[in-house]
């Protein structure tokens, strides 16, 4: 009987342990990230539709692997102003959350989604207002389909910080706006779906949002008005498949430009684009071993890249000064300016550097009525470099004169 009872005392202390485990909270490798819904709650829907909505969502959220150190949820009404159900971190639990969205209460009111949003990125999406850093932002929007004020602006503020859009609309709505306002692609992050048939998504929206939070994520840097330098963590081998890259500008889908690379690749730079456009992207990882999902990614390039105008010569003096300049267009991608100044009728010339920042410099050491050409360039990050030139004169330097001869009997008396 020892053994066994030995062995029933080990199994129980396992037991144990793994239930201390559970209850510790996810294990370090489920996902972690921020989820917001975003609920029209404004006079525009019925309260029916709003009790099935919210039961959606209750639905949606329950199995998802809510806790400290994994995902955290947040409920934000749309009405005549916004109005915070929970904050980001209030629930620790899928039962807990569910629970809060079940006893939410309909707001009313207008339906000012835009000033919801600009909350929501004011509120809870910055990191000054203590979102996490570094960890996925998701954003699901469930609408009947109309806002009273633009979306569009506030909505691609949000995707600028990194946040997916998902967005469920229960009525008819504009397909086009509700298109520009999901992410890249629209067809996987926009459903129209009958209010009584939400439940038909829920299975695939939650693997949606799962996937949106793992941190595997193309994404881009390095962005100027002509290129910009794409990177992802490694999805696949060299023996176990390889990538195909694809960028069309926003507005000509089918001007394709793709690029085959090998499955150990991390990165790519595209080069030669249009200035100030929109561009997508999609990283398609084919391979027989696995099923990898693509990536997409939407990048704006820069605006193009001009030179500074319109120099201003000032406050000169016999041996000083000051130069100023309109800007360079496209500030992000300047890295700074060199002013190079030398007589016009030969002699050495010197350079000054100025930092990005700032539009003028004093220029010192000068030859009084002298000539100079002052040149300004604005060096920018894509390697290129505008240049503007001008003309400025010192003035002459005050000479000396003679003393003038006093006349007799002035300045004394005589001994």
């Amino acid at each position: 009987m020892l053994p066994w009872t030995a062995l029933s005392l080990a199994l129980s202390l396992r037991l144990a342990l793994a239930r201390s485990g559970a209850e510790r909270g996810p294990p370090a490798s489920a996902p972690q990230g921020d989820l917001l819904f975003l609920l029209d709650s404004s006079a525009s829907v019925s309260h029916y539709e709003f009790s099935r909505v919210r039961e959606f969502l209750g639905q949606l959220v329950a199995p998802l692997p809510l806790g400290p150190g994994a995902l955290r949820a947040s409920l934000v009404h749309v009405g005549s102003r916004p109005y915070i159900e929970f904050p980001f971190g209030q629930h620790s639990s899928g039962a807990a959350v569910q629970d809060a969205i079940r006893a939410a209460a309909q707001r009313m009111g207008d339906t000012n989604t835009g000033l919801a949003l600009a909350y929501a990125k004011e509120q809870l999406f910055a990191e000054v207002a203590g979102a996490r850093p570094g960890v996925p932002k998701v954003l699901v929007w469930v609408t009947d389909g109309g806002s009273s004020d633009p979306v569009g602006p506030p909505m691609q503020e949000l995707k600028d910080l990194g946040v997916t859009v998902f967005i469920v609309s229960t009525g008819r709505g504009n397909l086009l706006e509700l298109s520009a306002a999901a992410s890249a692609p629209a067809e996987d992050h926009l459903h129209f779906v009958d209010v009584d048939d939400l439940h038909i998504i829920a299975r695939e929206l939650r693997g949606s949002i799962l996937d949106a939070m793992q941190p595997q994520q193309l994404r881009a840097s390095e962005v100027t008005s002509s290129s910009f330098r794409l990177a992802w963590p490694p999805l696949l081998t060299a023996d176990s498949g390889y990538y195909v890259l694809e960028l069309a500008p926003s507005a000509e889908p089918g001007n394709v430009r793709r690029q085959q690379l090998p499955g150990n690749a991390t990165g790519w730079a595209w080069v030669s684009l249009d200035p100030d456009t929109d561009y997508d992207v999609e990283l398609v990882p084919e391979s027989n071993v696995h099923l990898v999902r693509p990536q997409y990614l939407r990048v704006r390039t820069l605006p193009e890249e001009a030179g500074p105008e319109r120099i201003v010569i000032s406050h000169a003096r016999p041996r000083s000064l000051r130069v100023s300049w309109a800007p360079a267009l496209g500030p992000a991608a300047v890295l700074g300016y060199h002013v190079q100044f030398g007589p016009l009728l030969g002699g050495a010339a010197q350079r000054v550097e100025v930092p990005a920042g700032r539009n003028s410099t004093t220029l010192q050491g000068l030859a009084p009525g002298t000539a100079y050409l002052v040149t300004v360039t604005a060096a920018f990050r894509s390697g290129r470099e505008r240049a503007l030139s001008a003309k400025a004169c010192t003035p002459d330097g005050e000479r000396s004169r003679a003393p003038r001869p006093q006349p007799p009997g002035a300045g004394g008396r005589e001994p």
